[in-house]
């Protein structure tokens, strides 16, 4: 209302929230549910590996449960958003952040990882935000954070198929907040650079990683507990504001 005051809660606390996450058994997803526990969340570890998601949610305290999902897979989906609602009854904060990369050069590049790539990244977003957004637009509320990429906004060699279905998902973030939030349900993208999980260590290191290092202004690539920061930003109250933006967090590779 014009004029009215309202309190801003500035510790971006999350107590008494449900948050669930694809693909946190390892990476940026398992960084995201750290810091997401950390700040009093009850958090639903989702990974296509069952059991991984079932120790991470184990490391994090018992208010955190695992769950095995294929996202790609609409069965598989109803599922376990259906496991998720029994246990913690609703659904505050939903990260899509389960995701593959197989790179090719786009001549070389199979049908077979193309839709693979799509099935994952970009279907397996819109499955589950669709099976958990219901329940938050029962609830009148709720947050939505895709992972994206910064290959979202520019090509990079060799990512036909990853770009494309990363642009994809900013696509759907904006229309999913465009349509949701008059029903109190946010939707918004992190677009990170590449970012030192102990996967990207792997693939990054050495020449190959020292010149795209050399390209990004900030001189180095990202954090997984940077992009859990941002996570969790846009996952607490003090967000309420933002609602289909992508926030990228790539040391300004993409402004050049």
């Amino acid at each position: 209302m014009e004029g009215s005051k309202q309190s801003w809660d500035l510790s971006f606390g999350l107590d008494g929230k449900v948050a669930v996450l694809t693909g946190a058994a390892s990476g940026i997803g398992a960084a995201i549910a750290k810091t997401f526990a950390a700040k009093g969340a009850r958090v639903g570890v989702v990974d296509l590996n069952g059991a991984e998601a079932g120790r991470k949610a184990a490391e994090l305290g018992a208010c955190c449960a695992g769950f095995g999902c294929d996202v790609s897979d609409p069965g598989s989906v109803e599922v376990t958003v259906q496991e998720i609602i029994a246990m913690f009854d609703r659904v505050d904060i939903l990260v899509n952040n389960a995701g593959v990369a197989l790179l090719e050069r786009a001549e070389d590049l199979t049908v077979g990882a193309w839709d693979r790539t799509f099935a994952v990244n970009l279907r397996g977003a819109f499955l589950m935000s669709q099976a958990v957004g219901t329940h938050m637009l029962r609830a009148g509320s709720g947050k939505i954070i895709n992972i994206a990429s910064q290959a979202a906004t520019v090509a990079l060699m060799g990512h036909a198929a990853y770009c494309a279905s990363k642009a994809g998902l900013l696509g759907l973030t904006r229309v999913l907040a465009y349509e949701w939030a008059g029903r109190g349900v946010t939707v918004n993208a992190i677009s990170p650079t590449v970012v030192m999980t102990d996967l990207g260590r792997k693939v990054w290191e050495g020449p190959k990683g020292d010149a795209l290092r050399a390209l990004i202004p900030t001189g180095r690539f990202a954090e997984p507990e940077e992009i859990a920061a941002t996570a969790l930003f846009l996952a607490s109250e003090a967000s309420n504001m933002i609602n289909g933006a992508d926030i990228l967090v790539d040391g300004g590779y993409t402004i050049q």
